[in-house]
C-alpha cells in the first residue's frame, strides 16, 4: 500500500527529476521505501533523496511510496519485459503466495496494452496501475473507482498520480480524476481513453422483496468475507447506524476480530446510541471524544488530505481521519466502512424529496447519477485520508456486483412510498434477516457530520472569523496550498 506517481516528458527530456519531485509531495506515515523506475531501470531506496543520485535517464518514469498492510506486500516498481509497472490497491480474493502487484506483472509481460484491457474487465478489486514503456504510459483504474489516481498535462509533462497535489507541484493545474473502469494511452500527444468495463443501466428488473433481500445478503456475505480473508482483527468505523451495523456483524461472522470505532464530539446523543447497538452486537467499541478546538487543530491537515474546500466533504472527513488515526493507534492495518450504502440504496433525505416533489423518475435518475459519482464524492476523499495513516480502507459495498445489483432493483425496494421516513429498504430487510436488532435496523439515516456535531462545529469557527462556512475553508485551503506548495524547494 502507498501511492503511484507517473511521467512523461512530452519534450524527450529526462523525466527522473521530475518524477522524484512529484514522490516528494506524497507523505503517508510510516513510509518504508520509495521507489523509482524507466523502462529499462529500477531504483528502490528508504527516502526519496537516496534515489536522488541513481541512473534514471528517460523520458518515461514511474514512482512508488511503500508501506506494507499484508505480508505479501512488496516495495514497487516491478519489473516486466522492456518495461515497469506499479500497482496500487487490492484483488479479491487476495493471494496468499505473491503480492497482487506481482501477480499483476506475470499477466502483463507480452501485448500489454490489451492485457491491461482484459484486466479491468476480469479482475475483482480496488486498484489503479500504471507501465511505462519505452515511448509511452498505459494506466488503468478499477471499475468502481475506490483506489484514487488523477491526471494532467501540460506543455510540457502528461502524468498521473494517487493524490492531486504531486501533479499541482509540477505545474499542472486543472486535474481530473480518471475514470473509473478505463484504461489510458499516455504519449507525447496526451491522453487517450479507451473504455474496459463501466458500470451500465438498462431498466428496473422485477424481482420481489425476499428475493432481492437473499440475492444482496449473499452478495454482502461474500464480499465482507473477501475483504477481512487473511485478517486477524479488523476495525470498523462505526456509527451504529445500518451501514456500518451490518458490515460489522457481517465480519464477525466471517471470524476475524472485529474493533468497532466510534468517534464524535462530545455529549452527541449518537454516542450512547451507539454503544448501545455495540452491546447488542457482542462486539468490542472503542470511543474517542473530541471538542471543538480538535476540529480546528484538524482541519488544515484534512483539507490538505482532500484537496479541495469542500464544506460537506470536510465535515465528513473530519470524523473519517479520527477513526483511521485510532485505528493506527491500535496497528490495526485494515479499517471497513459503509461508504456507497447510500448511493446504492437510496439513503439520501434528498431522495425522498425529490420523490415528493417530481415523481419516481426524478428520483431514479438522481440514485443513478449519485452511484456513477460516488467514487467522487466520497471514496476518493476516504481513501486518501486513510491512506495518510497507512490504513487500508476496503469497502464492501463497493463491489461490481453489488452496484449492478442495486442500479437494477426497482425503486419501491429502495424508498418504498413519498410519505416513507425510512430508505434502503432492502438493506433493512437484510439486516432484520440477519437477526440484528430491530432499533438498528430501521433506524433512519442521518450524515455523519451532523451526528457527529462536526458540521455545527464548523459553522462556528467559520463564524469566529466573520466568514460563511465556504469561504472559510477556501482561504484557508489556499493559504495551506501555498505554504505547502513552496516547500521542498
Amino acid at each position: 500500500m502507498g501511492a503511484i506517481i507517473a511521467v512523461l516528458n512530452k519534450k524527450g527530456e529526462n523525466a527522473a527529476e521530475t518524477a522524484l519531485t512529484m514522490l516528494k509531495m506524497l507523505k503517508p506515515k510510516n513510509i518504508e521505501a520509495y521507489g523509482i523506475a524507466s523502462p529499462s531501470t529500477i531504483k528502490i531506496g528508504k527516502t526519496v533523496d537516496a534515489l536522488q543520485s541513481q541512473d534514471i535517464s528517460s523520458y518515461v518514469a514511474i514512482g512508488y511510496i511503500f508501506s506494507k498492510i499484508s505480508n505479501m506486500d512488496k516495495p514497487q516498481p516491478v519489473e516486466l519485459e522492456n518495461a515497469a509497472l506499479v500497482f496500487e490497491g487490492r484483488i479479491y480474493p487476495p493471494n496468499k503466495e505473491i503480492s497482487d502487484a506481482e501477480a499483476i506483472a506475470k499477466r502483463l509481460q507480452q501485448n500489454r496494452e490489451k492485457i491491461a484491457n482484459t484486466l479491468i474487465k476480469d479482475i475483482q478489486g480496488d486498484f489503479a496501475f500504471v507501465i511505462a514503456e519505452l515511448e509511452m504510459l498505459i494506466a488503468g483504474r478499477g471499475v468502481m473507482g475506490v483506489q484514487p489516481l488523477y491526471y494532467g498535462e501540460t506543455a510540457n509533462f502528461a502524468a498521473l498520480a494517487s493524490e492531486r497535489k504531486a501533479l499541482w507541484k509540477i505545474g499542472i493545474e486543472k486535474t481530473d480524476s480518471f475514470s473509473p473502469g478505463h484504461v489510458a494511452l499516455v504519449d507525447k500527444n496526451g491522453f487517450k481513453f479507451k473504455s474496459a468495463k463501466t458500470l451500465t443501466h438498462l431498466k428496473p428488473k422485477q424481482i420481489t422483496m425476499q428475493a432481492a433481500a437473499k440475492e444482496l445478503q449473499t452478495l454482502l456475505e461474500h464480499s465482507v468475507k473477501e475483504r477481512v480473508s487473511g485478517l486477524k482483527e479488523v476495525a470498523v468505523a462505526f456509527s451504529g447506524g445500518l451501514d456500518s451495523s451490518t458490515i460489522a456483524f457481517l465480519a464477525k461472522n466471517s471470524g476475524v476480530n472485529v474493533h468497532l470505532i466510534h468517534v464524535s464530539l462530545e455529549n452527541q446523543p449518537e454516542i450512547e446510541y451507539a454503544k448501545k447497538a455495540a452491546e447488542e452486537l457482542k462486539l468490542p467499541i472503542h470511543v474517542h471524544l473530541y471538542n471543538e478546538e480538535d476540529v480546528e487543530e484538524v482541519l488544515p491537515n484534512i483539507l490538505w488530505l482532500i484537496e479541495e474546500p469542500n464544506p460537506v466533504k470536510t465535515g465528513i472527513g473530519i470524523p473519517v481521519y479520527w477513526a483511521a488515526e485510532k485505528a493506527a493507534e491500535m496497528k490495526l492495518k485494515v479499517i471497513l466502512a459503509g461508504q456507497g450504502a447510500d448511493e446504492l440504496f437510496g439513503g439520501y433525505k434528498r431522495h425522498i424529496n425529490d420523490y415528493s416533489r417530481y415523481g419516481s423518475k426524478k428520483v431514479r435518475e438522481a440514485i443513478l447519477n449519485d452511484i456513477f459519482k460516488m467514487y467522487e464524492t466520497n471514496f476518493e476523499r476516504d481513501f486518501k485520508i486513510c491512506n495518510f495513516h497507512n490504513v487500508e480502507l476496503r469497502l464492501p459495498f463497493a463491489t461490481y456486483q453489488i452496484a449492478k445489483f442495486a442500479m437494477d432493483l426497482p425503486l419501491e425496494l429502495k424508498i418504498g412510498n413519498q410519505d416513507s421516513a425510512l430508505r434502503k429498504l432492502v438493506l433493512r430487510r437484510v439486516a432484520e434477516k440477519l437477526g440484528l436488532p430491530q432499533f438498528i435496523a430501521e433506524k433512519p439515516k442521518r450524515a455523519i457530520q451532523y451526528t457527529t456535531g462536526i458540521n455545527k462545529a464548523l459553522k462556528k469557527l467559520a463564524k469566529r472569523k466573520g466568514l460563511p462556512i465556504r469561504e472559510y475553508l477556501q482561504k484557508m485551503f489556499q493559504t495551506i496550498l501555498k505554504n505547502k506548495m513552496t516547500q521542498n524547494e
